[in-house]
């Protein structure tokens, strides 16, 4: 998969996206990745990237004309134009899933008051949220957009399991987890865990993880 990430401030992309697994996606080339500076494609002599709105307003708006001359230098016939905005539809793990099988991802990192809507009616194929919140600008929701996406590329992960085995994957959030020592400051790991039965453990599991969502997430249960 390749990504491109357009945005006024790519440190704050590709620092994180250069860690852990996402490193290594990029070292076994299961991603190819291009973080790019809006200010690039300006054309006048202090890279402007924004103006005040028409019709009044707090803040500015980012210009049309980069952001259409970045993503018409980038994109394919392959290519997916995804705008990071808290507008947009609110992202989560199928959505995740679905990206995941694209050869081709421009990310477009909103900022300011957000974009000209001039690029959301004639630029961008989908508007994405990370959530029901606003951040100083959509960077940093970029680097969660690619990572939740890229941990699905086969290859990323250590086991091909654990993605399968996340929360929301399989409709629920995960099972409490435990590891050495068995004892600590009074508190035991729950017996089953030490038994050996794998069934059993299975069906505790399952149970576990459906208390837990019915406690923190009840709104994904039926």
């Amino acid at each position: 998969m390749r990504i491109d990430i357009i945005t006024l401030f790519p440190e704050l992309c590709r620092v994180p996206l250069s860690e852990s697994m996402m490193g290594r996606a990029q070292r076994n080339g299961a991603l190819e990745l291009c973080i790019h500076n809006l200010r690039t494609w300006t054309n006048d002599r202090h890279h402007v990237v924004d103006d005040a709105p028409f019709g009044g307003g707090q803040g500015m708006v980012m210009k049309p004309e980069p952001i259409f001359a970045a993503v018409e230098s980038l994109r394919s016939h392959a290519s997916k134009v995804v705008l990071m905005t808290p507008q947009g539809r609110r992202f989560d793990q199928a959505m995740a899933q679905r990206f995941s099988g694209h050869e081709h991802l421009i990310i477009i990192c909103g900022h300011y008051e957000g974009v000209d809507h001039r690029v959301i009616e004639h630029l961008i194929d989908v508007e994405v949220s990370i959530g029901d919140y606003v951040l100083t600008n959509g960077a940093i929701a970029a680097v969660i957009f690619v990572d939740a996406i890229v941990r699905l590329l086969p290859g990323v992960l250590g086991h091909e399991q654990s993605a399968a085995d996340d929360s929301f994957s399989r409709g629920w959030l995960e099972a409490p987890s435990y590891t050495r020592p068995a004892e600590f400051r009074g508190w035991k790991v729950p017996d089953i865990l030490l038994s050996g039965h794998h069934a059993e453990i299975a069906a505790w599991r399952k149970r576990e993880a459906e208390r837990r969502t019915r406690e923190n997430r009840p709104d994904l249960l039926p």
